[in-house]
């Protein structure tokens, strides 16, 4: 069984965070690890609070999984601090795993921020340049090339200019635009477009992470960055088809849909 790994926040509601990317693992068929950078109280309305684990402890925790467990690919989400962000940066660089996605998590779903606004350089000088795919939504990618994006010429633009920050694949994410949901994945040499009608709900609690971890579940199961992309989309528009309406806001998606219609015995 392959074996990924997440480094991110928790949502103690369970739609986004490790919670989310533990369920998305599962569904595809790998084992999950995680490492736990920041505990979020947060439901499906509001961020309430958020406390950051000390450093050293996030550096620990990488070690622990390293040191015992082949790692398949990393997803990286919620990195709230330059601090937590130069100790995961570090241990990435001395491990060397393959397959890394980084999702450049800065606000919840209901908009309250999950990431320190002045980490953004820290973001582009450690973080980014590690990232086998990074998949920022469109205000993330917004705020990292500090550039207005109203089309999908201004999606390809800004894939390029992160690229050139050295990400080695981005995929820009258009869930935040009108019309159809169109992400652009650009690999430094060509662009790619996923295409869906956008399904009208607010219950997308933890899209980003989902998507995140199903494109690092398909990475380590030996899919190129296209293919994974790809199973990646139909994976989350299936989970936002069928997402949950849990909580008073934006209720999470659901991550084994498949599952639950075929049930463990058939």
């Amino acid at each position: 069984m392959k074996k990924v790994l997440s480094i991110a926040g928790s949502d103690c509601s369970g739609g986004a965070g490790i919670q989310a990317d533990l369920k998305t693992f599962s569904a595809h068929g790998v084992y999950g690890m995680s490492v736990i950078v920041s505990v979020v109280a947060e439901n499906t309305s509001r961020v309430i609070d958020i406390q950051d684990i000390a450093p050293d402890m996030v550096g620990k925790q990488i070690n622990a999984v390293f040191e015992d467990i082949e790692v398949d690919a990393v997803k990286i989400g919620m990195l709230s601090s330059p601090e937590c962000m130069e100790a995961v940066a570090e241990r990435m660089e001395y491990y060397r795993p393959e397959n890394i996605v980084i999702d450049p998590v800065m606000y919840a779903k209901n908009g309250c921020p999950l990431m320190d606004m002045m980490a953004i350089d820290t973001l582009i000088q450690k973080i980014i340049p590690i990232a086998d795919v990074l998949t920022p939504n469109i205000p993330e990618a917004e705020k990292i090339v500090d550039m207005k994006i109203s089309s999908v010429r201004d999606m390809e633009t800004v894939a390029r200019k992160i690229c050139a920050m050295g990400a080695k694949t981005v995929v820009v994410k258009g869930g935040h635009a009108v019309g159809n949901a169109v992400d652009v994945l650009f690999d430094g040499k060509q662009f790619y477009y996923f295409e869906t009608t956008r399904i009208n709900t607010k219950n997308t609690h933890g899209t980003g992470c989902t998507f995140s971890s199903a494109i690092a579940s398909g990475l380590a199961k030996g899919l190129d960055v296209q293919e994974a992309v790809s199973v990646a989309k139909d994976y989350v528009t299936t989970a936002i088809r069928h997402s949950l309406s849990i909580g008073k806001g934006n209720g999470p998606t659901h991550h084994f849909y498949d599952l639950y219609q075929k049930g463990l015995y058939e």
